[in-house]
């Protein structure tokens, strides 16, 4: 298979096996990765009880909560050494319906994008069960994020995407400065001034039903001080894709 999602996860008992099988299930094969920061709740040990059964299941398990963005370069450098072709990245509580999984594989392997958004916000504001404080916060940071960088993205700190390989090997990710929720915005930025397409394709949010929310709003100071850093870093780099 060339398609692998990448879900860290951190106390997602409640939600990892259903995920997984509901991924297995879709109509497009994939890969999992499940990258754990040592759950106690025991998340990895059921990952390595659905392995056993399956080896389209892979587990990295991690000493700690690292964050968001170490979690995905080190999911990233693990489906490039594996030679991946299409990469998603999903969150593990069932915020991101798996079947919007297929629409955004089509979306990459149609040609159409060389990066495709799961959007909130792409077709008005599609968020169930989030107060409305909360989903002003996400809004008004999403806009203020396309002031600051000129991007045209609606839902710039979405989580939910699918990369095609060549973009990833080009971003390099291990060079990505942020490591927390503004991760999401820098990978995004990157791919726009590498001259990479991105498209978004509009979603459904649904805050999790089961577990408990990492979400807060010291995460979304973090992401707006780190745009500015970003931009100002942006100054004083080249940006070229590989052989170009």
């Amino acid at each position: 298979m060339s398609n692998l999602v990448i879900v860290p996860t951190y106390n997602e008992k409640e939600n990892v096996e259903a995920l997984i099988k509901a991924i297995f299930s879709l109509s497009v094969p994939f890969e999992v990765l499940i990258i754990d920061d040592n759950s106690p709740d025991g998340t990895a040990s059921i990952v390595k009880n659905l392995q056993s059964a399956n080896n389209n299941i892979h587990l990295i398990e991690r000493p700690g909560k690292m964050g968001l963005g170490t979690a995905y370069i080190a999911g990233f450098s693990w489906a490039l050494e594996k030679g991946f072709k299409y990469i998603f990245e999903m969150d593990a509580d069932f915020s991101h319906d798996p079947n919007d999984l297929v629409r955004l594989f089509n979306t990459c392997n149609d040609g159409v994008a060389d990066v495709s958004i799961g959007s909130r916000y792409v077709s008005g504001v599609n968020v169930i069960n989030w107060p409305l404080s909360r989903v002003l916060m996400s809004y008004i940071a999403s806009i203020y994020v396309r002031v600051i960088t000129g991007m045209k993205i609606k839902d710039t700190t979405a989580g939910f995407i699918c990369y095609r390989k060549e973009v990833l090997e080009n971003i390099k990710p291990l060079r990505i400065k942020s490591r927390g929720y503004c991760f999401q915005i820098e990978m995004k930025f990157i791919a726009w001034k590498l001259g990479y397409k991105l498209v978004e394709v509009p979603i459904i949010f649904t805050d999790r039903k089961q577990g408990i929310s990492k979400m807060s709003g010291g995460i979304f100071s973090e992401a707006l001080y780190g745009v500015l850093r970003m931009k100002l870093r942006s100054f004083f780099i080249r940006y070229k894709r590989q052989g170009v």
